[in-house]
C-alpha cells in the first residue's frame, strides 16, 4: 500500500472499522461511534471496497470477520491505540477540569475495600471524570488488547500467560478461615478434620481459575464445596446462624468480622498470601490521566 492509497484512508474509517470488527454488528457500531445506522452502514461499503473484501460476513445470525480483517484487526487496533496514547500524551491533564471517562476491571472484594472509598473521594477532587467497574469475566485478555477497559485490578499469580500488560502490585492479603461467631462445632482453632467435613461456601469463578484453587492445588489438597457464589462479598454473609465454613480474604474477613458476626480462624494448611495487582496496556504509560489515576490507586492501596 503506497501513500496515494493511504490518502483515500482517513482516520474515522479505521475508527469504524474498527468499532465493526469489535461489535461484530453495524448497528452496535453505530452507537459506539454516535453516529446513525446508514452512515456506519456507508463507512463498512467505503471500507470493503478499499480493502477489496467483505470484512463481515453474515453466518447464523450476525456477523463474523473475515480471514483479512481478523488478520487487519491487530495492526489497526495498535495503530489507533499509538495516536491516542500520542495525542493524551502531549495535552495536559487537569483532575479539575477533565471529563474522560476511566473503566475498570476488578472484582467485589477490590470494589468494596479499595475502590468504593477513592472513587468517593475522586468525585471532589476530579467532578467531571466518570469511573465504570465492571467485574471481571473469563474474555478478560482479549477485551485488554481490544482496549475495552483502562486498568485491569487482579491477583498478580492468576495473570494469564503471555499477558502483555505493565502491572503494579498494590497490596497482599492472607486466605483464612471464617465462621459464624457462635458455631456449635469450632472452638479457638479449625483443626483438619473440621477443615474437610464442614459445609463449605466458595467463590465460583465462572470459568476463571480462584486463587484458594491455586493454594489447594499446590498443596494437594480437594475439598469440593457444597455451595458456591459469583461474589466474594457473599460469602461471609451467608456464615451467620449456619454450620457453613468459607476461606475469604483476611482483609474482607475483617471487615465483616462485626458486621456480620463472624470469626476468622487460620486454616490448618499453610496456604501462602496473595498479591493484588493493578494491569494497565503500555501504550497507556505516557497517558497524563491514566498516570494520575495509577497514582491515585496505589495511594489508596498504601493507606489500607
Amino acid at each position: 500500500m503506497d501513500r496515494e492509497q493511504l490518502r483515500r484512508l482517513d482516520l474515522n474509517l479505521l475508527l469504524s472499522f474498527d468499532a465493526l470488527i469489535t461489535e461484530r454488528s453495524v448497528t452496535r457500531a453505530a452507537e459506539r461511534m454516535s453516529v446513525g445506522q446508514p452512515a456506519m452502514s456507508a463507512s463498512l461499503s467505503r471500507l470493503r471496497r478499499f480493502f477489496d473484501d467483505p470484512l463481515l460476513v453474515r453466518e447464523g445470525g450476525g456477523l463474523v470477520p473475515t480471514t483479512r480483517a481478523l488478520r487487519l484487526a491487530g495492526p489497526i487496533k495498535e495503530a489507533l491505540d499509538t495516536v491516542e496514547s500520542t495525542m493524551r500524551s502531549i495535552r495536559a491533564f487537569d483532575p479539575r477540569t477533565d471529563d474522560r471517562t476511566f473503566t475498570l476491571m476488578a472484582s467485589d472484594y477490590v470494589l468494596l475495600l479499595l475502590l468504593g472509598g477513592l472513587l468517593a473521594e475522586l468525585e471532589e477532587e476530579a467532578p467531571g471524570l466518570r469511573f465504570t467497574v465492571r467485574p471481571i469475566t473469563a474474555g478478560f485478555p482479549e477485551q485488554f488488547h481490544r482496549s475495552q477497559f483502562d486498568l485491569l485490578l487482579y491477583p498478580e499469580e492468576l495473570a494469564p500467560a503471555g499477558f502483555t500488560a505493565r502491572s503494579k502490585r498494590l497490596f497482599t492479603d492472607r486466605l483464612v478461615c471464617a465462621v459464624d461467631r457462635d458455631h456449635p462445632d469450632v472452638g479457638d482453632h479449625m483443626t483438619e478434620e473440621q477443615f474437610r467435613a464442614l459445609p463449605y461456601v466458595s467463590y465460583d469463578g465462572m470459568s476463571l481459575t480462584t486463587i484458594s484453587e491455586v493454594r489447594f492445588r499446590e498443596l494437594g489438597i480437594d475439598r469440593p464445596a457444597e455451595i458456591r457464589t459469583q461474589s466474594f462479598v457473599v460469602q461471609p454473609l451467608m456464615l451467620p446462624g449456619s454450620r457453613l465454613m468459607a476461606l475469604v480474604h483476611e482483609r474482607l474477613g475483617r471487615y465483616f468480622a462485626d458486621r456480620a458476626g463472624i470469626r476468622l480462624l487460620d486454616p490448618p494448611f499453610p496456604l501462602r498470601p496473595m498479591s493484588e495487582a493493578m494491569f494497565w496496556s503500555p501504550s497507556a504509560d505516557a497517558d497524563p490521566g491514566h498516570r494520575w489515576l495509577r497514582e491515585r490507586i496505589l495511594r489508596a492501596a498504601e493507606a489500607m
